[in-house]
């Protein structure tokens, strides 16, 4: 059994009926994302139940092997031309486990939305996408599609009309916006429906992001949304 990651959980009120799985970046915690939940205007939803988790540290190779929170090794500043594909099927079964434990707690799948910044969009869309029963949604900032070779043969049915909230920076010198744009194409090709939302900002998060963030939590799992 895999162990649980070490998170942060945070309601937004008693009995909650739907939750929101979100992804830390390189470097950060569980504690990156928390503080936004007051920011965001969920006043449309049930009671929601906020994961944070923690990433694993480990030494990561484009910043000299320095020990780090991580999802999966980076070998370059491209991010696509050697993946560190072992590092992100490991983090695909913890965070897979962390959906199942809100399933075991009486979480419908179709209730749960997997959300993830930079290396944790990565990883959102990774298992989020492969995951064997329908998500209420996916939500992908600043990062791109891993392993996107791989993707057609491993995908989940499932998951195939689970809607995609898709935001990057428009001046973001981490994950150059090229990268986003591709992984954006790419499942549209698919049939997936992305919703995309480009910001002038960095490798970073916008007001307007927040307010659009806002919007798409309730379009997913606001009452009447299946």
């Amino acid at each position: 059994m895999t162990p649980l990651l070490p998170h942060i959980q945070i309601e937004t009120g008693p009995q909650p009926s739907a939750a929101v799985i979100w992804l830390h970046g390189l470097g950060a915690d569980g504690n990156d994302f928390a503080g936004l939940v007051p920011e965001l205007d969920l006043s449309a939803c049930p009671a929601i139940r906020f994961i944070f988790p923690h990433a694993p540290s480990i030494p990561v190779t484009v910043n000299g092997g320095y020990v780090m929170p991580a999802w999966y090794d980076i070998f370059g500043a491209d991010l696509v031309s050697r993946q560190d594909a072992a590092g992100m099927r490991a983090s695909e079964h913890a965070i897979t486990a962390l959906i199942e434990r809100e399933m075991a707690r009486g979480m419908a799948a179709s209730r749960i939305v997997l959300a993830g910044f930079s290396q944790g969009c990565a990883m959102a869309l990774h298992t989020g996408l492969r995951f064997p029963q329908k998500l209420a949604g996916v939500m992908a900032l600043s990062g791109y599609l891993p392993l996107a070779e791989h993707f057609a043969t491993e995908r989940a049915e499932a998951n195939a009309h689970t809607p995609i909230f898709m935001a990057h920076g428009s001046q973001d010198p981490v994950v150059v916006p090229a990268r986003g744009e591709a992984s954006r194409d790419l499942l549209l090709s698919m049939g997936y429906p992305v919703q995309w939302h480009s910001y002038p900002m960095p490798h970073s998060l916008h007001p307007h992001e927040v307010a659009d963030i806002s919007v798409f939590l309730r379009q997913v799992l606001a009452p009447g949304v299946a």
